[in-house]
């Protein structure tokens, strides 16, 4: 591991200290570093995992974006800009539209952090779901139908490009994932 990923390490796990995974007792810590593990299993190099470790210290955290660009440069902050939604303070709905929407213009190391970022959400999500059923929903703002709208325009906007190269591997298993999850019928009570 790189003197720039030991240091973003310890920068995320400072900064996400206490919280936890949504609807879990879980250090949330955990979610940046899974992200890395797939970025770095899908040959990605120091600056791209160091973003994945950092991509939501200006999102969820005090930590600014000048922080990271003093901290760890301008492809680290410019990668994880590219991947902080805007203010909590808006509408789910019209974050989530910004998120699809941003796609098209995202060069592909940002793209790689999204990918790996989002294929940790969701296999979370699987892992829940094969456990809870459809009450999984129940933790996120939002239900099983907007879920699927979200993951499935993130698939489309991340998997469908000409430039994946090397990494269109990592990209391929994220659309499978997302269908897998989203392709099982939900289950209807009895009633």
């Amino acid at each position: 591991m790189g003197n720039l990923v030991e240091k973003a390490l310890e920068t995320a796990a400072i900064a996400h200290r206490d919280q936890v995974r949504k609807g879990t007792n879980i250090p949330y810590i955990t979610h940046p570093c899974a992200v890395a593990l797939i970025l770095a299993a899908a040959g990605c190099g120091e600056e791209v995992v160091a973003a994945g470790l950092l991509h939501d210290t200006v999102e969820d955290t005090p930590m600014s974006l000048e922080e990271i660009r003093e901290g760890f440069g301008e492809g680290v902050a410019r990668i994880v800009a590219a991947n902080t939604e805007p203010p909590k303070s808006l509408p789910w709905e019209e974050r989530k539209e910004h998120t699809i929407a941003s796609l098209a213009s995202l060069p592909l190391d940002a793209r790689l952090v999204m990918c790996a970022d989002k294929l940790h959400n969701l296999r979370t999500i699987a892992a829940e779901h094969r456990e809870l059923g459809e009450k999984v929903w129940e933790r996120f703002k939002r239900g099983r139908k907007e879920q699927e709208w979200y993951y499935r325009g993130l698939a489309r906007g991340l998997c469908h490009r000409p430039d994946l190269g090397d990494y269109a591997p990592l990209f391929r298993k994220f659309e499978e994932e997302v269908d897998a999850l989203f392709s099982a019928e939900p289950e209807v009570a009895p009633g």
